[in-house]
């Protein structure tokens, strides 16, 4: 019989639990016969153990944690899902899913690769999170219009960004510009858009790839409002939990949604395209394209302005989610390296080599921080910063 691995059971299933997966999840990921929940469960206990080979897998594959973790005396500490979002409510945390929370735990890694690459001092010379803060009195457009005056783009441009791709890159620079880097990620969850995490330092938001570029785009501004707010936040496509909602929070949840739209359509901008006009399709998808938003952003302004009533509106996003779920392809896979650059962007790729280019880091730390094998830096570095089409 092979020795026991000294393995703190107490690990595994801190592990597991903090991935959001149960006994029989585990199992299913496992896809070995011999294992049963009952065999993890021993695990757990301390009366058995898993194989080297059994460990690796639930460390590097199903809770992508540190190996030596599992031989730590105890947890590490670590922010909660509760803690990072504190305006969701309990039931919806319970909610997230095993990769989501994974990729939070990778949007405070990716936070550390930040503090590490800047020295500790964000690069933006008008940090936008740092300037602007939302008191209570602050109404929603007073705020919306400070903060497109804050990073300086006009409305002007906005109509010249004639395709959702443009709009996307555009707005993603402008906020790294300002101080929050922006990464994305294929999330595998439809009903997540986006989350973001608050630091005084570096605030980070995290997109959604495979939702729509409009869709991607709201995300940016209601994750920006959660940062204006000095906490963090998620986008999700329901809104069904606000009501539950009580106090400060809820106002925030509001008042993200509704500064999203704002930023991206001004009420006073687009008030003399709705006047005597019939709501239609044709005027909800021109407008929507004017300023490279859903038409859903447009319809809740006519809504929120009393162009038209509450069970169109409804009508409305029902028959578009009813057409958008039975349109919905997976993913597509595409090229790995540029898919690697579009989730981490030019600005903290740039970083990373800049470091590596200065001496100041190795070839093996700049793979860490892009996240790539150190053979395949190089193959990197050529699909990505020579191309830079990364939106």
């Amino acid at each position: 019989m092979s020795e026991r691995l000294p393995i703190n059971p107490v690990m595994l299933r801190w592990a597991r639990k903090t991935g959001g997966f149960s006994l029989d999840d585990v199992v299913i990921k496992l896809k070995r016969k011999s294992i049963t929940s009952e065999t993890v469960a021993s695990w757990e206990e301390g009366t058995t153990s898993p194989t080297y080979v059994q460990l690796e897998q639930l460390a590097y594959e199903i809770y992508k944690r540190p190996l030596a973790l599992f031989f730590f005396p105890e947890p590490p500490e670590e922010k909660t899902p509760k803690e990072s979002f504190r305006t969701l409510p309990q039931k919806e945390i319970d909610l997230l899913g095993p990769r989501l929370l994974y990729l939070v735990r990778q949007a405070k890694v990716m936070q550390e690769n930040l503090r590490e690459l800047f020295e500790g001092v964000n690069p933006a010379k008008k940090p936008v999170c740092f300037k602007i803060a939302i008191s209570k009195s602050d109404s929603i457009s007073n705020v919306a219009k400070k903060v497109r005056e804050y990073l300086r783009t006009g409305l002007d441009k906005q109509y010249e960004l004639t395709t959702n791709d443009k709009a996307l890159k555009y707005w993603r620079n402008v906020l790294e510009k300002h101080g929050v880097f922006v990464f994305k990620d294929a999330f595998k969850d439809e009903e997540c858009s986006g989350f973001c995490l608050y630091d005084d330092v570096f605030p980070v938001i995290y997109v959604n790839n495979s939702q729509p570029k409009i869709r991607q785009i709201f995300t940016l501004f209601h994750e920006l409002a959660h940062l204006l707010f000095k906490t963090g936040g998620i986008d999700l496509r329901h809104d069904d939990f606000i009501p539950r909602l009580k106090g400060p929070n809820r106002r925030i949840e509001i008042f993200c949604n509704k500064f999203a739209g704002e930023f991206l359509v001004p009420t006073k901008d687009i008030k003399p395209f709705l006047q005597n006009q019939n709501i239609d399709d044709k005027l909800l998808a021109q407008l929507a394209k004017k300023y490279s938003v859903s038409r859903e952003v447009i319809l809740r302004k006519c809504l929120d302005l009393k162009y038209i009533k509450s069970s169109f509106y409804e009508a409305k996003v029902k028959e578009w989610e009813e057409k958008r779920l039975s349109r919905s392809r997976p993913e597509s896979r595409g090229n790995y390296y540029n898919n690697k650059g579009v989730y981490l962007g030019l600005h903290y790729i740039e970083a990373a080599f800049r470091k590596y280019y200065q001496n100041a880091i190795s070839k093996t730390q700049l793979a860490d921080y892009l996240g790539v094998r150190e053979k395949n830096v190089s193959t990197f570095e050529g699909y990505v910063l020579n191309r830079r089409g990364i939106t």
